[in-house]
């Protein structure tokens, strides 16, 4: 049995935090705000695998009214919900995702996203995809107000 999961998340770009997408410190003028590390593909990532099995949202499983939650490292929180997919029998068979910003150009970290991502899954990098794209300056990312990211994740009953 397979079952798919789309995810979504955005966060504000703010001066005084640090740039963190996959796990990866990215260099920036500024950051994301929000109650964890707000990494944002990450986040989308954790919703696309909740919704993938009925399981709820990020916001369900890791409040920001908790304060044990507050600058979490989103790849903790990923692994948490990694014990939870496989704790109901499923495993990853691919993931992709994208990242929607204009600045900075991200190339130059989407392997080692990918590969901090895989790791953290428990599978081979090559079932994972992060892409990035500006939005030819247009909207809120466009105007470097903020970020987003999309994912969709494949699960097979083991």
């Amino acid at each position: 049995m397979y079952r798919i999961g789309n995810g979504y998340d955005v966060h504000k770009l703010v001066e005084g935090r640090k740039l963190i997408l996959g796990g990866v410190e990215v260099p920036h003028t500024m950051g994301l705000l929000g109650h964890s590390d707000a990494d944002v593909l990450v986040h989308a990532i954790m919703d696309a695998m909740l919704g993938a099995l009925a399981l709820g949202d990020i916001g369900q499983h890791f409040p920001d009214t908790d304060p044990e939650y507050s600058g979490a490292d989103s790849m903790k929180l990923l692994a948490h919900v990694v014990e939870l997919i496989e704790s109901k029998g499923y495993r990853v068979c691919n993931l992709d995702s994208q990242i929607v910003a204009q600045r900075p150009k991200l190339k130059p970290y989407i392997e080692s996203m990918r590969t901090n991502i895989a790791k953290t899954l428990g599978v081979e990098v090559d079932r994972i995809s992060v892409k990035a794209t500006t939005e030819e300056k247009l909207g809120f990312t466009g105007t470097e107000e903020g970020m987003k990211a999309y994912a969709v994740v494949l699960f097979e009953k083991r």
